[in-house]
């Protein structure tokens, strides 16, 4: 798959345009662009022929590399200039050791679990509140909790001050699966896709649908405040 120069090369037949080469790598890489190709062209991954109009255009071979190159990168982690190394050593007839590396550990702390007692704790909750939280099916129960089922149980607790139960917002837990489903319907022809743009573009909508169904909700809430206060 050697990067051969654009005289070396066939003149037309089999030739594809960078509007092709993206359409052929996109499935297996989403969020490759035209000016990414161009990038790689710059840092001597692949040399496409240009045309006498200065088009660029690629062979069977071009992709491949391409394709090598985008799978290391993506995958093994690995900077432009090992992959360009790789790939000089393929070219020169050796058989290197496919490179590898480790992703950087990362930065963000793991999500903190809570047991029981850490979780009272961290919500400043009584045992009880817990119980009937878990009874009524607003809080699920479990053997250790992340910070959502802190925050949760922090707005019961502040909710139980004034006389409002768990029980009194199990509605709102089953209002909030009535607008996920919602949401799943409208997502449908996403969802039923496989591709990893059609998921990544579900998961954008999703949150931008939620969103939109909490600012209608907390608009009824307002108004009928408004009444209420009037």
């Amino acid at each position: 798959m050697p990067a051969a120069s654009a005289r070396e090369r066939p003149s037309s037949a089999g030739l594809l345009s960078i509007g092709q080469v993206l359409a052929r790598l996109s499935p297996e890489f989403p969020t490759l662009t035209s000016s990414k190709l161009r990038f790689l062209e710059v840092q001597g991954i692949v040399t496409p022929l240009r045309t006498e109009s200065g088009y660029r255009k690629f062979t069977p071979d071009d992709l491949e590399r391409l394709r090598l190159a985008l799978t290391l990168q993506r995958d093994h982690y690995l900077p432009l200039v090992v992959i360009r190394e790789y790939l000089e050593d393929v070219d020169a007839g050796r058989d290197p050791a496919t490179p590898t590396a480790v992703p950087p550990p990362s930065i963000v702390p793991a999500p903190r679990r809570y047991r029981r007692e850490e979780l009272l704790v961290a919500a400043g909750a009584a045992p009880q509140l817990l119980n009937d939280a878990i009874s009524t099916g607003v809080l699920v129960g479990s053997d250790s909790y992340n910070d959502q089922s802190v925050a949760l149980l922090r707005a019961l607790v502040a909710l139980d001050r004034h006389g409002i139960e768990p029980r009194h917002v199990r509605a709102l837990r089953q209002n909030a699966e009535r607008d996920v489903a919602l949401v799943e319907s409208a997502l449908a022809p996403l969802l039923r896709r496989t591709d990893a743009a059609s998921l990544g573009r579900a998961g954008e909508l999703a949150t931008e649908l939620a969103k939109r169904l909490e600012e209608v909700r907390a608009i009824f809430v307002r108004s009928a405040l408004d009444r209420l206060l009037s």
